[in-house]
């Protein structure tokens, strides 16, 4: 693809970095920000400027969040003897959509994949098993992509886990082996959180 202009042939590169852009697409989102008004594009500057630099993760679940404890958190009506465990912060926003889980989060932060060099002290793990060991935490629920790598760390966590008085529940299948929790909608994702089964369960099917 030929450029008239570096300037946009460095923007177009920069977008097409984005997930699921293509070359073609970020040419034409580089091309629709140029005809906008420059305060516009301005505040769109401005915004990712100040979410890149001021974003923080909750010092409890580790999802994103403007202050230091996260409003699902630091939510009083929020039961924190319920802890649903995710991949990354997409999932928290897909199973909120479904207002079907009044518990709080820990996201993990990814799976553990030994093919990408992925171990358990590369995610949010070791604060995960301090919950529990603190015994304010009396479910643990696995909601993690029914994968080799979400089944992987579904097991890891269980097994470090197995000896302290806490019930282990995995979302019902629902959701497809193989597919993202992200993807599913949300009345299939809400029944899947509603219908949990105990994770000894699982590992029998």
């Amino acid at each position: 693809m030929e450029f008239s202009s570096k300037l946009l042939e460095n923007v177009v590169y920069e977008i097409s970095q984005l997930p699921g852009i293509g070359k073609r697409t970020s040419l034409r989102l580089a091309l629709h920000l140029l005809r906008q008004p420059q305060e516009q594009t301005q505040k769109l500057s401005e915004a990712l400027q100040k979410m890149r630099n001021e974003i923080k993760f909750c010092k409890n679940c580790h999802n994103i969040s403007d202050v230091e404890v996260c409003e699902i958190c630091s939510n009083p009506n929020r039961n924190e003897e319920i802890v649903c465990v995710v991949e990354d912060i997409r999932d928290v926003l897909a199973i909120e959509n479904t207002s079907q889980f009044r518990g709080l989060y820990h996201v993990l932060g990814g799976k553990i994949s030994p093919m990408d060099g992925i171990g358990p002290n590369d995610l949010n793990i070791p604060t995960l098993i301090e919950k529990v060991k603190s015994g304010k935490v009396k479910e643990l629920i696995f909601a993690l992509s029914s994968t080799m790598e979400g089944d992987t760390t579904n097991f890891y966590i269980f097994k470090q886990i197995e000896t302290y008085k806490i019930i282990t529940t995995t979302i019902a299948r629902g959701i497809a082996v193989g597919d993202e929790l992200e993807f599913a909608d949300e009345v299939t994702l809400g029944r899947s959180i509603l219908n949990r089964i105990p994770f000894e369960n699982s590992l029998k099917i």
